[in-house]
């Protein structure tokens, strides 16, 4: 069955980098839109970055500006700059398809900002 594989979380001291993977397959990733979601610990699903188009030249945003969304043939990244204490957090990744409408999820990665 498909599978939505994040890796490379963990813990990281304030003002560092982290990049994040979700490794998955070729037709997915050409298929679906691929999103990036991260849950805090007593708080709602936030959206933080998507794909909105599959090929080499992708259709990408980042709704935070340390944030950057990317991707190659079966991976897609999120690289995360100046991280924060507030950007603790799972992050999931999503593969979401609108007709017929299907969804995806990985299990998520911890992200642990922290000192």
């Amino acid at each position: 069955q498909v599978q939505l594989v994040e890796s490379g979380g963990g813990l990281v001291q304030p003002g560092g980098s982290m990049r994040l993977s979700c490794a998955t397959s070729g037709s997915i990733l050409n298929i679906y839109a691929m999103r990036w979601y991260r849950q805090a610990p007593g708080k709602e699903s936030e959206l933080v970055a998507f794909v909105t188009c599959g090929g080499k030249a992708n259709c990408v945003d980042s709704l935070k500006s340390r944030y950057t969304i990317s991707r190659d043939s079966t991976t897609v990244y999120l690289q995360m700059n100046s991280l924060e204490p507030e950007d603790t957090a799972v992050y999931y990744c999503n593969a979401h398809r609108d007709w017929p409408v299907n969804d995806y999820w990985g299990k998520g990665t911890l992200v642990t900002v922290s000192s």
